[in-house]
């Protein structure tokens, strides 16, 4: 059995722009909500606006996905929080327990 050489170092291929912008950006959930929203819009627009390669809008959607679901958490969160409020006699507002999964 000869061995020449040949194949035994992988193939490398180069990222793309895309690929690495997305791997220098930190990830979104670390983001507050209003700087994720705006993103979001601004990805939204170029998609829609713009004649984009494919490679670039399926990089630019699944980002999107990304930040709507960080967009849908804090909402879900801020959600919780304001069931949670309950007006004291006093006629303050104060966090309340509320069980987890609870729907009223």
């Amino acid at each position: 059995m000869g061995w020449t050489g040949f194949g035994i170092f992988p193939t490398v291929h180069p990222m793309s722009k895309a690929a690495k912008a997305s791997a220098a950006t930190p990830p979104a959930a670390d983001q507050p909500f209003e700087e994720a929203l705006q993103k979001l819009e601004a990805i939204v627009e170029a998609m829609e606006s713009q004649e984009l390669p494919l490679e670039t809008l399926l990089t630019r959607f699944e980002e999107g996905t990304r930040l709507a679901a960080v967009c849908q958490a804090k909402l879900a969160e801020a959600e919780l929080k304001v069931k949670q409020l309950e007006q004291t006699p006093g006629g303050e507002f104060e966090l309340k327990p509320v069980a987890v999964g609870a729907e009223d």
